[in-house]
């Protein structure tokens, strides 16, 4: 038996059967036997959630072989892309092509399907998480045939099938509606945070791509900004020493050793978390979209992530700074704080209204419960709704509450997956059991 772990070794599984297909015929061949077998099956991607939604019990079908680019249209910037590819790949191939995804969030390892199956978003008051850009889907449903879904062909499919949390069937392939390669220009310096609140509203709005980043107990943030230059435009990259010195030296060898510290000696944390927030360095450059999207992580974490209604932002976040002081543990990590524009997908953390994202973390082998109770204290006050890759421990009953489509999405999982085909102990706590 093959034992997994997710990427952050906060769940485990050791299926009685792994498959690798490598190809759509196979695939369905996968998921027929186990339905005619009545067992459960699941996809993995690779493992970058931190929720347990990829745990098989039973069969897990591994999509590392089947990866790439299956069909590219340059002219309108349709690409058809196999589901086991990660995002990574997926931007080394476009380029090749000329081409380049909208927006995208700062972390490329996951694979194209499990990225949109959980609501993977970048930044960007004017934009739309990952799964907005999705076009078609092919999907292997639950008595092994394959079916495509579009906004105009079984439309509520679609509605659900884009952030579908692997509930409806395996994605075999996704079409996305990608544009014309860009270049970025990437401002990013510290700035006191008080001055970070009060102009956050007009800076999101007035960029294209706008974040910030609070490290607890220090008084400055890490702000983001990212803007498109104009086609033709060359990029500007850093240098390569330069690179090395901020992401690889600074961002994780030197914070890293910090997290080391601090969990070792926890009375160190709050002196190491403002000496963090005062070495924050100023960077201006420009680059191909994804290599200023993209940030290499390699100190490993657990995370809480909740989309709130744009409007409740600054609430929420001074109830957050109340909190933090308030806390047996102290917190190690910085606060992300993105935006991103209303959505018609039924599951989206973004469905019918313009958010603010709030992520919390805390260095793995640190305590957190406290910490993610309380803020998903805090967030549940104005509705807010998980990241369905990231911690959290609410139900179906409250998240039914908080999705006007929840039951227009458990009524499309009814007639793909009458039995359960696709459902494990995640699945059957966030939307409950399939009935």
């Amino acid at each position: 038996m093959t034992r997994w772990t997710n990427w952050a070794g906060t769940a485990t599984a050791v299926p009685q059967r792994v498959h690798k297909p490598r190809s759509t015929p196979e695939l369905a061949e996968v998921v027929a036997n186990a339905a005619v077998e009545g067992r459960k099956i699941r996809p993995w991607g690779s493992g970058h959630s931190f929720t347990p939604i990829c745990v098989a019990e039973s069969d897990a079908v591994d999509l590392t072989n089947w990866t790439g680019i299956a069909s590219a249209d340059v002219s309108t910037g349709l690409v058809t892309v196999r589901s086991g590819t990660t995002i990574k790949v997926l931007n080394a191939e476009l380029d090749h092509l000329g081409l380049g995804l909208i927006n995208l969030g700062d972390i490329d390892a996951q694979t194209v399907a499990g990225a949109i199956s959980t609501g993977t978003h970048g930044t960007g008051a004017r934009l739309g998480g990952l799964a907005t850009q999705v076009a078609a889907l092919e999907i292997v449903l639950a008595d092994g045939s394959v079916t495509h879904c579009s906004a105009d062909h079984r439309p509520d499919l679609f509605a659900a099938a884009r952030v579908g949390l692997g509930a409806l069937g395996v994605i075999s392939t996704v079409t996305l509606q990608c544009e014309k390669a860009f270049c970025l220009s990437a401002q990013e310096r510290p700035e006191p945070l008080e001055q970070v609140l009060e102009s956050f509203d007009e800076l999101a709005a007035s960029n294209d791509h706008y974040e910030f980043y609070w490290f607890p107990y220090g008084s400055n943030a890490l702000v983001k900004q990212n803007n498109r230059l104009p086609a033709g435009a060359e990029c500007q990259p850093l240098s390569k020493a330069r690179q090395f010195l901020d992401y690889e030296i600074m961002e994780n060898v030197a914070f890293g050793s910090f997290c080391r510290i601090g969990r070792a000696m926890p009375r160190l944390v709050q002196p190491l978390g403002r000496i963090a927030s005062s070495s924050l360095s100023s960077r201006d450059y420009s680059d191909v979209s994804h290599r200023v999207f993209v940030t290499h992580r390699a100190v490993k974490f657990v995370e809480s992530e909740f989309a709130v209604p744009r409007e409740s932002l600054h609430d929420v976040l001074a109830e957050l700074r109340a909190l933090v002081p308030t806390l047996e543990n102290p917190v190690m990590f910085p606060v992300e704080v993105r935006v991103a524009a209303a959505d018609d997908i039924w599951l989206s953390t973004a469905n019918g209204r313009d958010s603010a994202y709030i992520a919390i973390h805390q260095y793995v082998g640190m305590p957190y419960r406290e910490y993610f109770a309380g803020f998903a204290s805090i967030v549940g006050q104005v509705g807010g709704r998980p990241h369905w890759g990231k911690m959290h421990d609410l139900d179906a009953s409250t998240l039914r509450e908080r999705y006007p489509h929840f039951d227009d999405f458990l009524q499309v999982r009814k007639e793909v997956d009458p039995a359960g085909v696709f459902t494990n102990a995640y699945l059957d706590q966030v939307l409950g059991p399939v009935s």
